[in-house]
């Protein structure tokens, strides 16, 4: 839970460590080891806590590689929906994304390495784009409400290409950031992504400049 300033509790941060610390464990390992060689137990071992804990955070063993929160999920659905009318669509979501992908910038080693397992383990890449797109409709339906639609009504083609749209610009933000040299702030690369959504997807001013536009 979140108190009166949208500053997580104690209780929640910690559960957001310890998430984040077997998340962390299984990658490292899996970098070295490979995934399908890699235990519950291993991992456990590897963040300082039980196995019966992992559980408490994860489904399964392939979970953890996932980096994948169900209440950041949540969040940024309430915010969709919650958000002031006079937004757009594409600010909110860049918003909500925005505040959620803080710590995003302080994990550039465990990123790029969640990139490198995932070339060697092809069935975490289908579990994946499985647990992403369950994700991404119920985004959809999110925007569709903020749209005017009614929950539980079949979701339409804009909301759910404006869902499909932003969360591929977070993947795309992320494996360009992970492609860069440490020092470059994940936050300015992930707007830029978002500026070009904006534009329409205008080509970018080809005039001599900073790369990777």
């Amino acid at each position: 839970m979140k108190n009166r300033e949208g500053v997580p509790g104690l209780r929640e941060r910690k559960k957001q460590a310890t998430r984040a610390a077997l998340a962390d464990a299984a990658v490292r390992l899996a970098a070295e080891h490979g995934a399908e060689n890699v235990t519950v137990e291993a991992i456990s071992s590897a963040a300082g806590v039980s196995p019966r804990t992992f559980f408490n955070y994860f489904d399964s063993h392939d979970d953890a590689f996932l980096m994948i929160d169900a209440e950041v999920g949540k969040r940024v659905r309430r915010a969709v929906r919650e958000a002031p009318a006079t937004l757009s669509v594409l600010d909110v979501l860049r918003e909500a994304f925005s505040a959620e992908l803080v710590d995003v910038a302080e994990r550039h080693e465990i990123w790029s390495l969640r990139a490198k397992v995932f070339q060697r383990s092809p069935h975490l890449l289908v579990r994946g784009l499985g647990a992403h797109m369950a994700e991404e409709l119920e985004l959809a339906e999110a925007v569709a409400e903020r749209l005017g639609g009614a929950a539980g009504e079949p979701v339409g083609l804009y909301p759910r290409l404006v869902a499909a749209v932003a969360t591929t610009a977070i993947r795309v933000s992320i494996e360009d950031w992970c492609g860069q040299a440490q020092g470059v702030a994940f936050t300015d690369v992930f707007r830029r992504a978002f500026d070009h959504l904006a534009a329409g997807l205008a080509a970018p001013d080809t005039a001599p400049g900073p790369p990777r536009t």
